[in-house]
């Protein structure tokens, strides 16, 4: 039976570093470093969510509602994150893009084409053969994903 790990939550960069080098980002870019950016980045990195812009927003609003974050500073600080490799996302067409932290585990993704539900899982297996596969190909890999589409076990069961 193949190691595969559905649960965990590792996050591979503590946060004061994570923050550090969000600082040094925008500063190189000409950007304030300011309480909802900031605000942007903690939840994230406190989310085990994939997250829409809108939803990350609402959560923020939720959270913090004395704090005003427009929508507009959500997409340009994603976007920013995304740029330089702090987060990452998934792209779902027309329905837009869900954006997770990359400071986690390296794993790979599982997505409900019905319900957009997104399971994260590591397979031991899957990751030796990519690299025996770059290996024989003398391909020299930077980075990877996996995004396995399908319908989840709830969404199956209410068909």
């Amino acid at each position: 039976m193949p190691d595969i790990t559905t649960d965990f939550h590792d996050k591979t960069v503590k946060y004061e570093e994570l923050l550090n080098d969000f600082k040094q980002l925008l500063k190189k870019n000409n950007f304030k470093f300011t309480i909802q950016r900031e605000v942007i980045l903690e939840t994230l990195y406190n989310s085990d969510e994939h997250l829409t812009p809108e939803a990350l927003h609402n959560l923020i609003q939720s959270k913090y509602p004395d704090l005003k974050t427009g929508i507009a500073t959500v997409y340009r600080t994603l976007s920013l994150l995304e740029e330089s490799n702090i987060v990452t996302s998934l792209s779902f067409g027309a329905q837009g893009k869900k954006y997770e932290l990359g400071a986690k585990e390296h794993h790979d993704h599982l997505i409900c084409t019905e319900c957009g539900q997104i399971t994260e899982f590591v397979d031991s297996e899957i990751e030796k053969r990519q690299h025996a596969i770059t290996e024989k190909l003398n391909f020299k890999m930077l980075d990877h994903s996996m995004q396995i589409y399908g319908i989840c076990k709830e969404c199956q069961e209410k068909k």
